[in-house]
């Protein structure tokens, strides 16, 4: 499962195209990065740019950006209307998927010091990056601009986190991030009424709205001991709101910037608008996202809805996304291409062939075909994911059975952790092939030369432990779906637990068919500890399978009596 962060840099350059497309084109030549939005402000004279990928393929991007925006853009002659103080300004880094922040702030960290030394650009870190308390406020950092830059430089107390303390009177200075993602989000009314919407808008917004003496409409506006204004909080944290018209449509949103979706996600923001609108008579039709969002947001509504309605969770992710989008109308202005908006789909690799994606016709042949790979490994593990599939499916089936209403959660819960280990193992799929195509492409680098001969080995045993690690996983994650299918036949659908059953058959078979891969390739691995301790591991994995599908029959032998 590959780690994908985004990035998010801010160029002082908005209205020279030349100079913008020689900055871009720098990400755009780095494999393993997607750019996906450039975005140029004349007034402000300032680009903003997107892209994602994986982490240290985004942080050579973001590296190469920030270098040429060094030499094309002359701080020194910048003007806009946008705070800024350097030819990058701002490069936040943004966790996606299956990294973690704390992560992310090591990559932004990383970043920041090859910037800071091989550019000698002075790099201040800040949010979840700051290594001072007071520099994890952006506009902290960036107090004075550029203008104001060289006399601060000069104080200590902010000198810079990387890089030298010295004005680099061209380039400026940049601000490396780590931050949450942010979503922008639309909800559609059935109002043409702005004020109206504006109303429900300050109703959820963390800012709230103005408290008043007297009439909350018309009363005068409190005010604190400061002189600014006294706001009663909003519902929703971490959410930016205003109620617009949209002419195009005519209707009016609630334009909302949910700035941490694991503090308010977006399934939570509809629901709450939605209860907001209908205290004033205003219902809810739909609603829009700009840009691109996370997978994980979207499965994680789909659940929320599902949840609801007291259904299983443990479905597709393709399912979890068609309730996600039906749910929150998100289909209502235009239609909605999860290849198009959510941000996993849109880096995939295009020009992968991917096992899994095949028909099952399409997969026989292939495995039939003259190449040696898929072979077992691949086949094995997708015997692994067809046996967690039939246990899922009646887990799922027993959710819905009538009068067993209030059984769904059980039934639920055990059809998540089937659909986590389907997954895994329809992964491994293709992984394993991946694991044999290594060991093709170490054994054909050159070998000329001693350091070569020794290169070449290194990889040929590099790649061969990973062909062992592989179905080891496939192993493992099989077995642990034998648990899943015994709850089934002991506990599921009496109309369905012969197909759990035949789940057992596939997970065993996954079992030994995996364990066989192992062993053909752990003849050629070196390092004999290793072999000898994960051989070892196998086999006891293999015995204890045999000995559980024997249990999960003797169940099924006493639930048809036979």
């Amino acid at each position: 499962m590959k780690k994908i962060i985004e990035c998010v840099p801010n160029f002082s350059e908005g209205r020279d195209m030349a100079i913008i497309d020689k900055i871009t084109s720098e990400i755009a030549s780095v494999d393993g990065v997607k750019l996906l939005d450039v975005d140029p402000g004349r007034s402000t004279n300032r680009t903003v740019v997107t892209f994602v990928g994986t982490p240290d393929e985004v942080i050579e991007a973001a590296y190469k950006a920030v270098k040429k925006a060094s030499e094309l853009i002359d701080m020194s002659k910048h003007k806009g209307e946008h705070p800024r103080m350097g030819a990058t300004d701002v490069c936040p880094l943004v966790p996606v998927a299956n990294i973690t922040m704390d992560e992310v702030v090591e990559y932004a960290h990383k970043l920041a010091l090859r910037i800071g030394e091989e550019l000698n650009i002075p790099v201040y870190c800040y949010e979840h990056a700051a290594l001072f308390p007071e520099r994890r406020n952006l506009a902290n950092c960036r107090r004075g601009e550029y203008e104001g830059l060289e006399k601060r430089l000069k104080q200590s107390e902010w000198k810079p986190d990387f890089g030298p303390a010295a004005f680099n009177a061209r380039a400026g200075a940049t601000a490396v991030g780590a931050r949450d993602f942010l979503v922008a989000y639309n909800i559609n009314l059935n109002t043409t009424s702005t004020r109206r919407a504006n109303a429900i808008a300050f109703d959820v917004r963390e800012k709230g709205r103005v408290k008043r003496h007297g009439d909350p409409l018309t009363g005068k506006i409190m005010k604190d001991e400061k002189g600014d204004p006294v706001y009663i909080p909003g519902t929703l944290k971490e959410v930016k709101a205003i109620g617009w018209y949209i002419e195009e449509y005519g209707i009016t949103q609630i334009s909302m910037n949910l700035t941490n979706i694991s503090v308010t996600p977006i399934h939570v923001a509809f629901d709450e608008v939605c209860k907001k609108a209908a205290e004033r008579g205003i219902r809810v039709t739909g609603s829009e996202l700009v840009g691109l969002v996370p997978l994980y947001a979207m499965l994680d509504a789909g659940k929320y809805f599902l949840a609801k309605q007291q259904r299983s969770l443990g479905v597709s992710d393709g399912e979890l996304i068609k309730i996600a989008v039906k749910s929150m109308g998100l289909d209502e202005l235009k239609p909605f291409i999860p290849e198009e908006k959510i941000i996993e789909y849109m880096i995939a690799g295009e020009d992968e062939k991917r096992l899994v994606s095949m028909t099952a016709e399409g997969f026989a042949h292939e495995t039939a075909s003259e190449s040696p790979a898929p072979g077992g490994g691949s086949v094995s593990a997708y015997m692994g994911a067809l046996g967690i599939a039939l246990a899922n499916m009646v887990a799922n089936l027993s959710s819905h059975k009538r009068g067993w209403d209030d059984r769904w959660e059980f039934f639920s819960k055990w059809a998540e952790k089937g659909q986590a280990i389907q997954k895994e193992l329809l992964f491994l799929v293709d992984e394993d092939t991946r694991a044999f195509n290594r060991i093709i492409q170490a054994f054909g680098l050159p070998k000329n030369t001693a350091e070569e001969k020794l290169t070449r080995q290194e990889a040929i045993q590099d790649a061969t432990r990973y062909a062992i690690e592989i179905p080891f996983r496939v192993m493992k994650k099989s077995f642990e779906s034998m648990e899943v299918i015994e709850a089934m036949v002991e506990s599921g659908n009496p109309s369905s637990i012969t197909d759990a059953s035949v789940g057992a058959l596939c997970a065993r078979s996954a079992v030994i068919g995996a364990h066989l891969n192992i062993k053909i390739n752990a003849a050629d691995l070196t390092d004999k500890v290793f072999v000898d301790n994960i051989l070892k591991e196998a086999a006891t994995i293999e015995k204890a399978a045999r000995e559980k599908e024997d249990e999960i029959l003797q169940i099924l032998g006493r639930k048809l009596n036979c």
